[in-house]
């Protein structure tokens, strides 16, 4: 027997109805497909920090704050107030 179901926290909520006693246990098979993989750490550290030398990146990030902080203004149309 195939059943849907959704995940809510620890807990599996089946989408249609069926007779299984309350407190049953049942096993559940999930297809490797549907498994979210996660980075492995030791993956992840090699590429943490990678940019922190890299002057291209800095440059671009400081380019980025100039603009954050520049007072563009806004036109305001006095005819349609």
């Amino acid at each position: 027997m195939k059943l849907k179901g959704i995940i809510k926290g620890q807990s599996i909520e089946l989408l249609e109805p069926i007779a299984i006693a309350e407190g049953s246990e049942v096993t559940i098979e999930i297809s490797e497909s549907e498994l979210e993989t996660l980075p492995d750490w030791t993956e992840l550290q090699k590429v943490i920090g990678v940019w922190q030398e890299d002057t291209e990146i800095q440059e671009i990030f400081a380019e980025i704050d100039r603009e954050r902080h520049l007072d563009l203004g806004r036109e305001v149309d006095f005819d349609t107030l």
